[in-house]
């Protein structure tokens, strides 16, 4: 096993996330089973994005059964495939819609997050603007034949770039967020970091007043809760016209919608959950695509789910000509499937390679070792339909470290001890808060 390679950077994020339950952002392909019908629909969404079209679906699965590494497989492919990616996970303080910033908490963080091919940890606002300068540039060169050095250049480089920010001044708010990239411009061709910060900071939500922005750009609306969508429309179509392929916008952890207790607030949320997947599949938007990460009570629950809003339900229900056995993947809706006991051993086999990889530390474990764990986690769970790749996963490497760190114990006798007892699927404390009674009142 240790004949596999893997960057010691790369393996140490793995085995720190695996550990611990959470889901790494980079290494995701050395461990990654099946889920292909869920990827081939996902990766035709990105075809689909890529000739300016538009993609909304819901990722659902309950907790620990893969939803949020299957999005940042889907992440990792993207910016393979030239995409700008942002990503951001939902909680109290960020929202869809809200009046304390919680909706401007969102957009920050997807901006914050955005990321490319090139700079796939984050950060990549000012990469993404430079790289569409240089690359305007060298079409410059190469159409006229001039030097950056020559008269008239800078006039026909500053033309090539007013053509893509003048062509989205028609568009809502599109007037004012031109002017911030004319800006940004301006302090790029000046060599003026004040005028590039100003405009980066407008870009990314950070100013609190209209007057600041105003004193510092000339502007006068900011990206606030209500508009904060608009914008994310408008940079979908600067990233496609400057060269990529489209935008993706990833929001995981959505049952923070469904665990908002105040009726009204919850609703306003999943209204503009609405509008968004309106807007997108009517073709209003265009090169932007949105993957939404949440559990099947997020989705299914009538008291207080997105079933509750009958306008979602209605256009979220699955056919009634589904049967069981059969799946369409192309509806908005991705239901993610327990994984069978084949693809569990091939996820252990390749736990296995990466955990030795990284330690250096050959394994001896035969494939009917990993059945027994297999058939013993089944047994303690009572139930098979409980196994879930994060408690499967945690577990195994648990018991990897301790034979590492205790070589006179034997697999066997490991997981056939008293002591053995796999972590309990589905007992997230999260799910107490919604339960049955969550909203009765004396």
């Amino acid at each position: 096993m240790t004949s596999l390679k893997i960057p010691k950077r790369i393996s140490t994020a793995l085995m720190n996330s695996l550990s611990a339950g959470v889901v790494p952002r980079i290494g995701l392909e050395y461990v990654a089973v099946d889920r292909k019908e869920e990827i081939a629909a996902l990766l035709q969404d990105l075809e689909n994005i890529s000739e300016a079209g538009a993609a909304f679906r819901f990722v659902v699965g309950r907790y620990g059964s893969g939803k949020s590494f299957l999005l940042q497989l889907i992440r990792n492919h993207a910016m393979e495939r030239d995409f700008v990616v942002g990503d951001c996970d939902l909680s109290p303080e960020r929202r869809l819609t809200g009046s304390n910033g919680q909706a401007l908490g969102t957009y920050r963080e997807i901006m914050r997050n955005l990321s490319t091919k090139t700079r796939p940890e984050g950060g990549a606002l000012a990469a993404i603007l430079e790289r569409w300068f240089s690359t305007v540039q060298a079409q410059v060169v190469k159409v006229t034949g001039m030097r950056p050095s020559d008269h008239g250049f800078s006039e026909a480089l500053e033309g090539k770039i007013l053509e893509v920010v003048n062509d989205m001044e028609g568009m809502v708010h599109g007037f004012d967020f031109a002017a911030v990239l004319k800006t940004y411009w301006q302090g790029y061709r000046a060599n003026d970091d004040t005028m590039r910060d100003s405009a980066l900071r407008w870009l990314r939500g950070e100013y609190s007043t209209k007057t600041e922005a105003r004193n510092a750009l000339g502007v006068r609306v900011i990206i606030d809760d209500d508009s904060w969508y608009d914008y994310i429309k408008l940079f979908a179509k600067l990233v496609s016209d400057i060269g990529y392929k489209g935008m993706i916008v990833i929001l995981d952890e959505a049952v923070n919608l469904y665990k908002i207790t105040h009726r009204v607030s919850r609703e306003s949320n999943y209204e503009k959950l609405l509008s968004i997947f309106n807007d997108i599949l009517q073709g209003k938007a265009e090169s932007l695509g949105f993957l939404i990460g949440g559990t099947p009570q997020f989705i299914e629950d009538q008291r207080r789910g997105l079933y509750s809003y009958e306008a979602l339900r209605s256009r979220l229900t699955e056919s009634r000509f589904i049967r069981e056995g059969f799946r369409d993947t192309s509806g908005p809706t991705i239901r993610l499937q327990t994984l069978s006991h084949e693809e569990i051993f091939v996820l252990l086999t390749r736990l296995i390679g990466v955990y030795s990889a990284h330690h250096k530390h050959e394994n001896n474990l035969a494939p009917q070792d990993l059945q027994a764990f297999l058939q013993e986690a089944t047994k303690r769970l009572g139930a098979e339909d409980l196994l879930t790749p994060r408690e499967i996963v945690r577990d195994f490497i648990s018991i990897l470290n301790i034979l590492r760190q205790n070589p006179q114990i034997s697999f066997g006798q490991l997981i056939h001890g008293e002591d053995f007892k796999p972590t309990a699927a589905g007992t997230d404390p999260d799910t107490v808060e919604a339960g049955e009674f969550s909203e009765f009142t004396l």
